[in-house]
């Protein structure tokens, strides 16, 4: 695409959850998920929790605005399950419907597409309490939370994304235990997660295809092109295990309708006949969370005998994590070759710097800046080879409560002072609304 230039249709905004940043997590009715336990429990790193966060409860028309001003014709953002169904199934709660009509209208009226996300995480504790995602239990309450919620939304908002990061959820929450709901139950509690989070987003999928018409229906994966290490063949072998399990069990299981090879054995206990054509979907719409590569190699006495190897990397995010902008490149065009190339938009990119509130009052953040140009070169390089990329949504819009990092760990294109609650944007807000108004990657904001 000459002079990193999109098309006009392109999508530009940002991304947010809904626990990362309402807050009010006792209000209007609203019942525990596993994030609420999980922090009662002191696993939180900082101490913090999400009980404010960024009062985007109450303080949503400012956000918006925040939005609109930058030019942003996109939003993708979570409905809260707890928030809709307090035990996750059974009696709906109305205030909680009612917020989130409240928020789609002044999405709308701001002239900013809507983007619904259904579960970025918040799982009503009660169902956790039945075996959350390791089991079948819980599909047929999600795919009757999608149909509650559909229901009430569907007339305004057009675009909906099942799941969120469905790996993350299962290898950090039910396999190490780093995330919620905490549990350590190895490579199987990773895969009995991912399947029945497949399952569920299937049934989900197929719930609000039945009783709506014309919307677009998608899902969100977190996919990172895994590498190994070097080229010893146990570390090249250990790359395709942990790509089979981090990308190719939601992917393949969406789009082929597949359980990866590398894992059917692992998997045979608890796949059942017609499983594979259950989770199966004809999507509209794919939202691609990239972050980095992931580099690894062969080190037994973790799941899978896999471990992170040496990045090869010379930038770091206050995440420690590498900045490998290439690797959006190499997955976008991945999907175009080995998926038939399906209609895409970067629906998570961004990172964690250590930047503050200057003299000046403003916050400089060269980094994040230099992230973003970076990346959006590489959805642009893509883009010029045909590859079916739609849209470029920042993570995030706020700084906000960063799961186990609790508050330090600062994400957003506004900083959130946590104190006041006061909203200032930063020069990487100014690149991204330059970049947006122009359509092009810009030089000077």
């Amino acid at each position: 695409m000459a002079a990193n230039i999109f098309p006009k249709d392109f999508l530009w905004g940002a991304s947010t959850a809904a626990y990362q940043i309402e807050g009010a997590l006792d209000a209007d009715g609203r019942g525990p998920c596993v994030w609420d336990t999980f922090t009662a429990a002191g696993n939180i790193k900082d101490g913090s929790s999400a009980a404010v966060a960024c009062d985007h409860y109450h303080r949503w028309p400012e956000d918006i605005a925040l939005m609109k001003d930058a030019g942003f014709n996109a939003y993708r953002f979570s409905i809260a399950w707890p928030r809709i169904l307090p035990t996750g199934t059974g009696a709906v709660n109305a205030a909680g419907l009612d917020f989130y009509d409240r928020l789609v209208d002044g999405i709308l009226e701001a002239g900013i597409r809507p983007m619904a996300c259904l579960y970025h995480w918040d799982l009503p504790q009660p169902l956790e309490d039945a075996g959350g995602w390791q089991g079948r239990g819980v599909v047929g309450p999600f795919a009757e939370y999608a149909r509650v919620v559909a229901a009430r939304l569907a007339d305004r908002v057009k675009d909906w994304m099942m799941l969120n990061e469905p790996n993350v959820v299962a290898i950090f929450g039910y396999g190490v235990g780093e995330q919620a709901p905490g549990h350590k139950l190895g490579e199987q509690g990773m895969l009995r997660a991912l399947h029945h989070q497949n399952l569920a987003q299937g049934a989900a999928l197929r719930a609000i295809a039945a009783e709506h018409s014309g919307l677009t229906l998608g899902t969100v994966l977190n996919l990172q092109p895994c590498r190994a290490e070097s080229d010893r063949p146990e570390d090249v072998a250990a790359a395709a295990r942990w790509d089979a399990v981090w990308n190719r069990v939601t992917l393949d299981g969406l789009l082929r309708g597949e359980i990866p090879a590398l894992l059917a054995d692992k998997m045979k206990g608890f796949v059942q006949p017609g499983d594979e054509a259950a989770i199966r979907y004809p999507i509209d719409l794919l939202g691609i969370n990239y972050y980095s590569r992931m580099t690894m190699k062969h080190e037994e006495g973790h799941p899978f005998d896999v471990w992170w190897g040496d990045a090869h990397c010379d930038r770091w995010t206050g995440m420690a994590w590498p900045v490998q902008p290439d690797g959006l490149y190499d997955l976008l065009v991945s999907l175009k070759r080995d998926y038939g190339n399906p209609a895409c938009y970067v629906a998570e990119n961004g990172a964690a710097y250590d930047d503050v509130v200057g003299p000046d009052g403003a916050v400089h953040d060269p980094e994040r800046v230099a992230f973003f140009r970076d990346h959006l070169e590489s959805v642009a390089r893509a883009a010029a080879q045909g590859c079916n990329v739609k849209g470029y949504l920042c993570w995030s819009l706020l700084d906000n409560f960063e799961w186990s990092f609790g508050l330090d760990k600062r994400f957003g294109i506004v900083r959130v002072d946590y104190d006041t609650l006061k909203r200032t944007p930063k020069d990487s807000y100014r690149f991204l609304a330059a970049t947006a108004k122009a359509g092009r990657i810009v030089e000077t904001f």
